[in-house]
Protein backbone atom coordinates (compact mmCIF):
# COMPACT_ATOMS: atom_id res chain seq x y z
CA UNK A 1 0.00 0.00 0.00
CA UNK A 2 1.16 3.28 -1.14
CA UNK A 3 1.96 5.62 1.98
CA UNK A 4 0.68 8.93 0.94
CA UNK A 5 2.57 10.79 4.27
CA UNK A 6 5.57 10.30 2.66
CA UNK A 7 4.78 12.31 -0.52
CA UNK A 8 5.26 15.86 -0.25
CA UNK A 9 5.21 18.84 -2.58
CA UNK A 10 6.98 22.28 -2.07
CA UNK A 11 6.96 25.17 -4.21
CA UNK A 12 10.53 25.67 -5.89
CA UNK A 13 11.70 29.03 -4.30
CA UNK A 14 16.03 28.11 -3.78
CA UNK A 15 18.72 27.67 -6.06
CA UNK A 16 19.06 23.74 -3.86
CA UNK A 17 15.14 22.96 -4.62
CA UNK A 18 15.95 24.08 -8.20
CA UNK A 19 19.21 21.50 -8.00
CA UNK A 20 16.64 18.86 -6.79
CA UNK A 21 13.93 19.41 -9.68
CA UNK A 22 16.91 19.37 -12.39
CA UNK A 23 17.57 15.66 -11.02
CA UNK A 24 14.30 14.71 -12.16
CA UNK A 25 14.33 17.14 -15.12
CA UNK A 26 17.59 15.50 -16.32
CA UNK A 27 16.76 11.45 -15.59
CA UNK A 28 13.49 11.97 -17.95
CA UNK A 29 13.78 14.72 -20.29
CA UNK A 30 17.43 14.52 -20.75
CA UNK A 31 18.75 11.24 -20.47
CA UNK A 32 15.33 8.91 -20.66
CA UNK A 33 13.15 10.58 -23.15
CA UNK A 34 15.78 12.54 -24.85
CA UNK A 35 13.70 15.49 -25.25
CA UNK A 36 16.41 17.88 -24.15
CA UNK A 37 20.24 17.97 -24.99
CA UNK A 38 20.84 19.65 -21.45
CA UNK A 39 18.50 19.45 -18.69
CA UNK A 40 19.72 22.60 -17.06
CA UNK A 41 18.13 24.68 -19.46
CA UNK A 42 14.66 23.21 -18.65
CA UNK A 43 14.57 25.22 -15.77
CA UNK A 44 17.15 28.13 -15.98
CA UNK A 45 17.82 30.11 -12.23
CA UNK A 46 16.17 33.24 -14.14
CA UNK A 47 12.50 31.33 -13.20
CA UNK A 48 13.23 31.69 -9.36
CA UNK A 49 12.61 35.13 -10.02
CA UNK A 50 9.84 35.52 -12.20
CA UNK A 51 6.33 35.83 -10.80
CA UNK A 52 4.70 34.38 -13.83
CA UNK A 53 5.97 31.23 -13.37
CA UNK A 54 5.72 28.62 -10.39
CA UNK A 55 7.66 25.53 -10.19
CA UNK A 56 6.97 22.61 -7.75
CA UNK A 57 8.89 19.57 -6.63
CA UNK A 58 7.83 16.42 -5.16
CA UNK A 59 9.68 14.35 -2.58
CA UNK A 60 9.12 11.16 -1.61
CA UNK A 61 10.73 10.26 1.56
CA UNK A 62 12.83 13.47 0.96
CA UNK A 63 13.71 11.94 -2.72
CA UNK A 64 12.89 14.26 -5.29
CA UNK A 65 11.08 12.01 -7.53
CA UNK A 66 8.49 14.40 -9.73
CA UNK A 67 8.41 18.24 -10.74
CA UNK A 68 5.59 20.38 -12.70
CA UNK A 69 5.42 23.92 -14.36
CA UNK A 70 3.04 26.59 -14.47
CA UNK A 71 3.53 29.39 -16.71
CA UNK A 72 0.94 32.24 -16.06
CA UNK A 73 1.90 34.53 -18.73
CA UNK A 74 2.44 31.78 -21.84
CA UNK A 75 4.00 32.81 -25.28
CA UNK A 76 0.68 31.67 -26.63
CA UNK A 77 2.05 33.49 -30.06
CA UNK A 78 4.26 30.27 -30.45
CA UNK A 79 0.98 27.97 -31.46
CA UNK A 80 0.99 30.45 -34.56
CA UNK A 81 4.88 29.49 -35.27
CA UNK A 82 4.07 25.73 -34.21
CA UNK A 83 1.26 25.86 -37.12
CA UNK A 84 -1.91 24.99 -34.65
CA UNK A 85 -4.97 23.12 -36.28
CA UNK A 86 -7.78 22.73 -34.75
CA UNK A 87 -8.62 19.15 -33.92
CA UNK A 88 -11.57 17.45 -36.64
CA UNK A 89 -15.00 18.08 -35.20
CA UNK A 90 -14.03 20.02 -32.67
CA UNK A 91 -16.23 23.34 -32.08
CA UNK A 92 -14.06 25.85 -30.42
CA UNK A 93 -14.84 29.16 -30.56
CA UNK A 94 -11.33 31.17 -29.62
CA UNK A 95 -12.83 34.81 -29.49
CA UNK A 96 -15.25 33.59 -27.19
CA UNK A 97 -12.90 31.90 -25.16
CA UNK A 98 -10.60 34.92 -24.66
CA UNK A 99 -13.39 36.79 -22.98
CA UNK A 100 -13.87 34.51 -20.47
CA UNK A 101 -10.81 32.80 -19.68
CA UNK A 102 -7.61 33.75 -17.84
CA UNK A 103 -5.11 30.99 -19.24
CA UNK A 104 -2.05 29.11 -17.46
CA UNK A 105 -0.02 26.80 -19.19
CA UNK A 106 0.79 23.32 -17.11
CA UNK A 107 3.80 21.51 -18.42
CA UNK A 108 7.10 20.25 -17.87
CA UNK A 109 5.34 17.21 -16.15
CA UNK A 110 8.20 14.23 -14.99
CA UNK A 111 8.15 11.58 -12.49
CA UNK A 112 11.08 9.49 -11.91
CA UNK A 113 10.27 6.40 -13.78
CA UNK A 114 10.84 4.45 -10.50
CA UNK A 115 8.07 6.21 -9.08
CA UNK A 116 5.18 6.18 -11.87
CA UNK A 117 3.20 3.48 -10.39
CA UNK A 118 3.23 5.79 -7.15
CA UNK A 119 0.11 7.70 -8.70
CA UNK A 120 0.33 9.96 -5.19
CA UNK A 121 3.30 11.58 -7.01
CA UNK A 122 0.96 13.52 -10.05
CA UNK A 123 -1.99 14.01 -7.75
CA UNK A 124 -0.40 15.75 -5.12
CA UNK A 125 1.75 17.54 -7.76
CA UNK A 126 -1.36 18.73 -9.21
CA UNK A 127 -2.90 19.72 -6.01
CA UNK A 128 -0.48 22.52 -5.61
CA UNK A 129 -0.51 23.73 -8.77
CA UNK A 130 -4.25 23.43 -9.24
CA UNK A 131 -4.55 25.95 -5.48
CA UNK A 132 -2.18 27.99 -6.78
CA UNK A 133 -3.18 28.36 -10.10
CA UNK A 134 -6.96 29.32 -8.41
CA UNK A 135 -5.92 31.33 -5.84
CA UNK A 136 -4.25 33.54 -8.68
CA UNK A 137 -7.62 34.40 -10.46
CA UNK A 138 -6.84 31.98 -13.20
CA UNK A 139 -9.45 29.99 -15.14
CA UNK A 140 -8.33 27.35 -17.57
CA UNK A 141 -5.63 25.74 -18.13
CA UNK A 142 -3.81 24.96 -21.50
CA UNK A 143 -0.90 21.80 -21.85
CA UNK A 144 0.72 20.25 -24.60
CA UNK A 145 0.99 16.11 -24.93
CA UNK A 146 2.26 13.70 -27.43
CA UNK A 147 0.42 11.84 -29.39
CA UNK A 148 1.06 7.89 -29.01
CA UNK A 149 4.15 8.68 -26.61
CA UNK A 150 4.85 5.70 -24.31
CA UNK A 151 4.21 7.48 -20.98
CA UNK A 152 1.73 10.07 -21.87
CA UNK A 153 -0.38 11.52 -20.03
CA UNK A 154 -3.66 11.77 -21.97
CA UNK A 155 -5.77 9.61 -20.30
CA UNK A 156 -5.31 10.91 -17.34
CA UNK A 157 -5.65 14.62 -18.43
CA UNK A 158 -8.73 13.51 -20.36
CA UNK A 159 -10.48 11.02 -18.38
CA UNK A 160 -9.67 12.23 -14.52
CA UNK A 161 -9.21 15.59 -15.06
CA UNK A 162 -11.35 16.47 -17.76
CA UNK A 163 -9.23 18.20 -20.12
CA UNK A 164 -10.51 18.52 -23.71
CA UNK A 165 -8.61 18.22 -26.95
CA UNK A 166 -9.15 21.09 -28.76
CA UNK A 167 -6.00 21.22 -31.64
CA UNK A 168 -2.72 19.62 -32.64
CA UNK A 169 0.60 20.72 -33.91
CA UNK A 170 3.48 19.31 -35.32
CA UNK A 171 7.00 20.68 -33.30
CA UNK A 172 7.18 22.80 -30.60
CA UNK A 173 10.05 23.36 -27.96
CA UNK A 174 10.79 19.62 -27.16
CA UNK A 175 12.83 17.08 -29.39
CA UNK A 176 10.48 14.44 -29.68
CA UNK A 177 9.00 13.87 -33.32
CA UNK A 178 5.25 12.78 -31.89
CA UNK A 179 2.31 14.84 -33.03
CA UNK A 180 1.20 17.47 -30.10
CA UNK A 181 -2.24 17.50 -29.06
CA UNK A 182 -3.23 20.97 -27.47
CA UNK A 183 -5.89 20.62 -24.61
CA UNK A 184 -7.66 23.20 -22.38
CA UNK A 185 -9.28 22.23 -18.63
CA UNK A 186 -11.77 25.07 -17.58
CA UNK A 187 -10.94 24.73 -14.28
CA UNK A 188 -14.28 25.19 -12.53
CA UNK A 189 -16.20 22.89 -15.01
CA UNK A 190 -13.33 20.38 -13.31
CA UNK A 191 -14.57 20.96 -10.08
CA UNK A 192 -17.77 20.52 -10.43
CA UNK A 193 -17.77 17.16 -12.14
CA UNK A 194 -15.17 15.78 -9.78
CA UNK A 195 -17.04 16.87 -6.87
CA UNK A 196 -20.23 14.84 -8.37
CA UNK A 197 -18.32 12.19 -9.09
CA UNK A 198 -17.47 12.07 -4.79
CA UNK A 199 -14.56 10.15 -5.03
CA UNK A 200 -10.91 10.42 -3.51
CA UNK A 201 -8.97 12.52 -6.13
CA UNK A 202 -11.71 15.53 -4.97
CA UNK A 203 -11.02 14.77 -1.43
CA UNK A 204 -7.55 14.84 -2.06
CA UNK A 205 -6.95 17.73 -4.58
CA UNK A 206 -9.32 20.14 -2.30
CA UNK A 207 -8.70 19.12 1.07
CA UNK A 208 -6.62 21.90 1.98
CA UNK A 209 -8.83 24.84 0.25
CA UNK A 210 -10.52 27.96 1.88
CA UNK A 211 -14.27 27.68 2.12
CA UNK A 212 -14.29 30.68 0.24
CA UNK A 213 -12.10 29.23 -2.85
CA UNK A 214 -14.75 25.89 -2.79
CA UNK A 215 -17.63 28.94 -3.29
CA UNK A 216 -15.97 30.28 -6.23
CA UNK A 217 -16.01 27.29 -7.79
CA UNK A 218 -18.90 25.90 -6.99
CA UNK A 219 -20.34 29.15 -8.46
CA UNK A 220 -22.04 30.38 -4.70
CA UNK A 221 -19.95 33.16 -5.32
CA UNK A 222 -18.69 35.51 -8.24
CA UNK A 223 -15.81 34.61 -9.96
CA UNK A 224 -13.04 36.63 -10.57
CA UNK A 225 -12.92 39.27 -13.65
CA UNK A 226 -11.15 37.94 -16.44
CA UNK A 227 -8.91 41.22 -16.70
CA UNK A 228 -5.96 40.76 -18.36
CA UNK A 229 -6.38 37.59 -20.15
CA UNK A 230 -3.80 36.50 -22.77
CA UNK A 231 -4.90 37.45 -26.40
CA UNK A 232 -5.24 33.79 -27.69
CA UNK A 233 -7.21 34.30 -30.40
CA UNK A 234 -5.01 36.46 -31.95
CA UNK A 235 -1.65 34.57 -31.15
CA UNK A 236 -3.58 31.11 -32.95
CA UNK A 237 -5.64 32.93 -35.66
CA UNK A 238 -3.20 35.60 -37.06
Amino acid sequence: MINLSRVSVVPVISESERQEALQVLRATYEREKRWVADGEKVFSTDDLDRFDVAWFLARRSREPVGVLRVLFNPPLGLYAEYGFQPMPGVSFDVAEFVKRARVAEIGRFAVLPEHRTNHYIAAALMRAAVRDTLERGFTHYVTDIFEGEKHSPYLFHTRVMGFEPVATHDVGELNCPNRRVTMILDLQAAYRRLRRGGGWLFRYLTADWSATLHQRLSGEEPSLAPASAPRFDAAVLA
